[in-house]
């Protein structure tokens, strides 16, 4: 497994993840935008195929934000997403970003758990957050909270 920046050229492969892993993904051209603009990207391979990547990126001055992490299908629970969601948290925590946030669909219990095993809390409900009318929590973590 090999972690790194995400390349230009894996753009149609992050979005089959992304159709996959969400029901209101973002569209290619949202997604080159996000990178165009310099957001923190990362992609995960295998055997140089991507399997995952995550999205993030410094929200306003001292806060972070994770924008999007999936992983495919066929490779979940190998823990690539905590190896993606730590090396995110490194980097803003080197960024001296205190505070990472991001919205999960209050219903995706799998996800809400994950987050809540590396360190995140609830701090609010927000109703009708996505497309579909579902609503979202805002999680949050503090980056002091990991130990050198």
């Amino acid at each position: 497994m090999l972690i790194r920046e995400f390349l230009p050229s894996d753009l149609a492969r992050v979005y089959q993840i992304e159709v996959e892993s969400f029901s209101t993904p973002y569209d290619i051209p949202i997604l080159k935008q996000l990178y165009d603009i310099g957001a923190g990207f990362l992609v995960a391979t295998e055997n140089g195929q991507v399997v995952a990547y995550i999205i993030f990126w410094l929200k306003e001055e001292n806060l972070g934000h994770i924008i999007a992490l999936a992983v495919d299908r066929k490779f979940r629970g190998q823990h690539i997403a905590t190896r993606l969601l730590m090396m995110a948290v490194t980097v803003l925590r080197n960024c001296s970003v205190p505070k990472i946030t991001l919205e999960v669909k209050a219903q995706n219990t799998p996800a809400i758990s994950f987050y809540e095993k590396f360190g995140f809390k609830i701090e609010r409900k927000v109703p009708n957050y996505y497309e579909d009318g579902s609503d979202a929590y805002v999680m949050y973590f503090y980056t002091d909270s990991i130990k050198n």
